[in-house]
C-alpha cells in the first residue's frame, strides 16, 4: 500500500467484501468490462468529439502506453486540471490502467493550490490545458517546476508546436502517433484495489490542502451506489458542465455512474443558460448535475422557455442545500424532471432523496444514505448522540468513507474519532421519516455557489498585507450563490485599505478566484467569544446591521 494511506481496518475490509461491497478488482478491470459490453454504443460526446464505448476504451490504452514510454508508473501522482473534454476521459482511465493516481484538481486552481498539491503528494506530472480563459497554465507549471525539482512533467492539451518540449508534451501528438510500448505491456501491471484510485480534494478548514485516497475498491462501489438511486435509463443522456474533477460530476453518478449503466455523457465546458439549454435539446439530455446558484440562474433566465426542455428526467443538486421554493420554481418550468437533492462528501458518504419519497421528503429533505453499512450518527459536542430531530454533528463510517487524509497524522487525529468515525463538521437533525436536513456546519467554511473556502487560509494570506493588523473572514447571505465572503480586518495605526487594493494584493498570490473576498468592512476591533477567540458568529450578525449593509 502507498505509504501514508490509511488503511480500512482488517475486520472492516473482511466485512466489507463479504457483503459484496468491494469486488477486490482495480477500477479499469471493471470499466473494461464495460467498455467490451457496451462496445458500439456512443461514450462520450464534447464541443468537438463524439467516441464509442470501444473507441473510449481502445485510446485509454493507446495513451497509457505512451505514458509508460515516457517512464510513468504505478502509484506515480499526476496532477490533472484538464477541463471538460473528452481527453481528460482518455488520460484519466489511461492513468487507471497504469496504476498511476490522478490528483484532480479544478481548472480555476492557480499556482498556489497546485504547487502545494505538488509537493504534498510528491507529484511526478501535470496534466493543463494550455491555456483557457486567457489564463497559460504553462507559465504556472513552468513556475513551479523550477522551484519543485520532482516535478518533471507537464501533460498539454492544445500545446502548441513551438511550446513542445521534453518536459511539455501535447496530448493530442501522443494521441496522434504510435507508442514504443507494446500493448501486452499493460497486462503486466499489477494494481492493488486497495491503494488509491483517485486522490480528491477537500474543502477542508485549514490553509493546507488535504487529499482524500479513494481506493479502486471504494470507488468503484461509490459509483455504483449512486447510479442505483438516480432512476437511469437505458438510452439516457447526463450533461456536465461542472467541472468533471468533482466527485459529484465524476463519481456520484457522474460519468462513472452512467458508464456503468451504459448510458452517454455529455461533457461541456459552458454553465450559460442558452448553451444549457441548446445541449439539453440538441442532445435530449434526461439528467443534469447541478449546485443551487446553477439551477437559479437557469429558470430565472429568459431563454428557459424557448428551448424544448421535455427531455429532461432528473435534476440532481448538490454542494449547497437547496431551498425548497427554489425547487417549487424549477418544476414549475419543468413539471416532467424530478428535482433530486443530495448530500455528499468527497471524503465518502453520499445521501439522497429517492424518487419514489412523499412529497414532503422530496421538499424537505436531502434524504438518506445510500449503504446499508453506512454508519450515521449526529452527535453534540460531547460526542454524544442527540435525540431525534435535534441538530448534531454528522459523524460517519462506512465501505466507500474514507479513514484518514493522505499523509496528515496530526489532522487525523482530530478529524476522527479513536474507533474510525469521520467527524464531517456538518450540523444536520434527522426528522420523523428518518430523512435527513442539513442545517450548517462546524467547520470554519464558506460555501459560495458549492465551492468551499477555507476562512483560515484567505485570512493568513490578508495578514501578511502590510496595512492589516487582524482579519476574520465570514460568510454573508447570497439569493444566488447561498453565501458570498466578507473580509473583516482591524488596520495598522495610520493605514488606509481599499476593497480594490485588497483584491489585486490577494490575485497576486495566484489563488483560485472563488476564494476573493467580495466585501471588506473596517473594524476598530473585532468583537471576542468568551473564551478571547473572534467571535464570527457575532461579526455575521453585525454585518447585516444597517450600519453595515454594503458590499465592496
Amino acid at each position: 500500500m502507498l505509504d501514508g494511506v490509511v488503511p480500512f481496518p482488517p475486520e472492516f475490509a473482511e466485512r466489507y467484501r463479504s457483503e459484496g461491497y468491494w469486488q477486490d478488482r482495480p477500477l479499469i478491470s471493471v470499466f473494461d468490462e464495460i467498455f467490451e459490453r457496451y462496445a458500439d454504443r456512443t461514450a462520450l460526446i464534447d464541443d468537438t468529439t463524439s467516441v464509442s464505448y470501444r473507441e473510449l476504451g481502445e485510446r485509454s490504452r493507446h495513451l497509457a502506453r505512451h505514458l509508460l514510454d515516457l517512464g510513468f508508473q504505478p502509484l506515480d501522482r499526476v496532477v490533472v486540471q484538464l477541463v471538460n473534454s473528452v481527453m481528460f476521459a482518455y488520460l484519466y482511465f489511461a492513468l487507471q490502467r497504469i496504476g498511476a493516481i490522478p490528483i484532480l484538481a479544478l481548472p480555476v486552481h492557480r499556482r498556489r493550490e497546485v504547487e502545494q498539491f505538488v509537493t504534498l503528494a510528491d507529484a511526478r506530472a501535470c496534466a493543463v490545458p494550455a491555456q483557457s480563459k486567457d489564463f497559460d497554465y504553462v507559465k504556472m507549471v513552468q513556475g513551479i517546476m523550477e522551484r519543485h525539482a520532482v516535478l518533471e512533467r507537464c501533460l498539454v492539451q492544445g500545446l502548441e508546436p513551438s511550446q513542445s518540449s521534453e518536459e511539455f508534451v501535447s496530448l493530442e501528438a501522443l494521441m496522434e502517433s504510435e507508442p514504443s510500448t507494446p500493448e501486452s505491456a499493460l497486462g503486466e501491471i499489477e494494481i492493488d484495489p486497495t491503494d488509491p484510485a483517485v486522490f480528491l480534494l477537500s474543502g477542508g478548514t485549514t490553509g493546507i490542502p488535504k487529499l482524500i485516497p479513494r481506493t479502486h475498491n471504494d470507488y468503484v462501489y461509490n459509483s455504483q451506489l449512486a447510479a442505483s438511486v438516480c432512476d437511469i435509463r437505458d438510452g439516457d443522456v447526463l450533461l456536465l458542465v461542472l467541472p468533471v474533477e468533482h466527485n459529484l460530476p465524476l463519481a456520484c453518478p457522474g460519468m462513472q455512474g452512467f458508464l456503468m449503466k451504459g448510458a452517454r455523457t455529455v461533457l461541456s465546458t459552458s454553465t450559460r443558460p442558452e448553451d444549457v439549454f441548446r445541449n439539453v435539446e440538441q442532445h435530449r439530455v434526461t439528467h443534469i448535475h447541478v449546485v443551487p446558484a446553477l439551477l437559479i440562474r437557469w429558470i430565472d433566465h429568459r431563454s428557459a422557455t424557448k428551448y424544448d426542455l421535455s427531455s429532461l428526467h432528473i435534476i440532481q443538486s448538490g454542494g449547497q442545500r437547496l431551498q425548497p421554493e427554489v425547487r417549487q420554481r424549477a418544476q414549475r418550468l419543468l413539471p416532467g424532471c424530478f428535482i433530486q437533492e443530495n448530500f455528499g462528501m468527497a471524503e465518502g458518504l453520499i445521501m439522497f432523496v429517492r424518487i419514489d419519497d412523499p412529497d414532503d421528503v422530496r421538499r424537505q429533505t436531502c434524504g438518506r444514505p445510500v449503504c446499508p453499512d453506512d454508519e450515521v450518527f449526529l452527535v453534540d459536542e460531547d460526542g454524544a448522540p442527540v435525540p431525534q430531530g435535534e441538530v448534531g454533528e454528522l459523524i460517519v463510517r462506512g465501505p466507500y468513507t474514507l479513514r484518514g487524509y493522505f499523509r496528515s497524522p496530526e489532522y487525523n487525529a482530530r478529524a476522527f474519532t479513536a474507533d474510525g468515525f469521520y467527524r464531517s463538521g456538518d450540523l444536520l437533525r434527522m426528522d420523523h421519516t428518518g430523512n435527513y436536513i442539513v442545517e450548517g456546519r462546524r467547520k470554519d467554511l464558506i460555501n459560495r455557489g458549492g465551492e468551499k473556502i477555507s476562512a483560515e487560509e484567505v485570512e493568513n494570506l490578508i495578514l501578511s498585507h502590510p496595512s492589516v493588523l487582524n482579519v476574520a473572514c465570514v460568510p454573508y447571505p447570497d439569493e444566488v450563490l447561498g453565501e458570498r465572503m466578507c473580509a473583516c480586518v482591524v488596520l495598522k495605526p495610520g493605514a488606509n485599505l481599499e476593497f480594490e487594493e485588497l483584491v489585486e494584493f490577494l490575485a497576486s498570490m495566484e489563488i483560485a478566484k472563488f476564494k476573493l473576498p467580495e466585501r471588506l468592512e473596517v473594524f476598530e476591533e473585532l468583537p471576542l467569544s468568551g473564551f478571547g477567540k473572534v467571535s464570527k458568529k457575532e461579526l455575521v450578525a453585525m454585518l447585516g446591521t444597517a450600519q453595515y449593509r454594503r458590499s465592496g
